[in-house]
């Protein structure tokens, strides 16, 4: 009973910390119509800066001030790159992905040139280094934060799309484009904004998931399949989807791994590969008319 408990409590952290990279990245998916080959990088350009402002000690530094801060740079490293290169290629599609995987090679070339090949450890903060402590178990106090985490930006981004006028537009935009043109709202300050949130969120997460992960050459590399599977389980666009697929996927993932961990991929994969099959719009994602 306790491995299950504890594996259950892994599988909520990893979910959220999913969350936190997919939501923008589904966001990014429904309204630009792009698969941001650069989300996973994203995430690891954030876990090493991260990594860096906390080991320079610098007074009043900590985990939460590191990742809004990597989380500014990152969506700030996200505009520039919708302005200057993906409004460009407008249109075309293929020449987006293309643009966006030539990025993230570049990002990973460059963290490996700036801070080596070792891992690099991302320090707990020592307020919640202690394990959490109930019914003759002991887990990870940093997770239980992680996940909760995870909720609070979750209904912080549900309320910012469906109770301000921002949201609205997202929406209007990830539901039918042409239309949301038609009635003046300014499409391309949308997709920078979008794009900034979702690089922002994936900055910041890889800030968060450094005390369990480090930082290391290749973390793109191993969460950006995860977020494909749960923008495409969940379905594109929702932030619903990506909230439920994230936590379904932290939980195959984590006991596939755990139980078998010569399937883990078969077993990780083959749900969207149903759902590819038999809902291709996701589970929370919409008919296209």
């Amino acid at each position: 009973m306790q491995f299950w408990i504890i594996q259950f409590l892994n599988s909520l952290a990893l979910g959220g910390l999913l969350f936190l990279l997919s939501s923008g990245f589904s966001l990014i998916f429904g309204l630009m119509r792009l698969a941001n080959l650069t989300h996973g990088a994203f995430f690891m350009v954030g876990a090493y800066i991260g990594a860096s402002l906390l080991r320079q000690r610098v007074v009043g530094m900590d985990l939460w001030l590191a990742a809004l801060l990597a989380g500014i740079a990152l969506a700030a490293l996200g505009g520039l790159l919708e302005r200057l290169v993906l409004r460009r290629l407008a249109g075309n599609s293929l020449g987006q992905v293309l643009v966006t995987l030539g990025v993230a090679f570049i990002l990973s070339d460059a963290c490996l040139l700036v801070w080596g090949g070792d891992p690099i450890p991302v320090p707990t903060p020592r307020a919640l280094a202690r394990p959490i402590f109930f019914a003759g178990l002991a887990f990870p106090t940093y997770r239980l934060v992680v996940i909760v985490v995870s909720v609070v930006v979750a209904v912080g981004l549900h309320a910012l799309l469906e109770r301000t006028r921002i949201g609205a537009m997202i929406r209007a935009g990830v539901d039918d484009m042409p239309i949301a043109r038609a009635v003046g709202i300014r499409v391309s300050r949308l997709f920078t904004a979008v794009f900034c949130l979702g690089a922002g969120l994936a900055g910041a997460a890889g800030v968060l998931g450094g005390p369990i992960f480090s930082a290391y050459p290749g973390l793109d590399a191993d969460m950006l399949p995860l977020a494909l599977i749960v923008v495409i389980l969940g379905g594109v666009g929702s932030l619903a989807g990506a909230f439920v697929g994230s936590f379904i996927i932290g939980a195959i993932y984590t006991f596939g791994s755990t139980l078998f961990p010569d399937l883990a991929y078969f077993i990780l994969f083959l749900p969207m590969i149903v759902v590819i099959a038999y809902r291709p719009e996701g589970l929370f994602g919409r008919i296209a008319a």
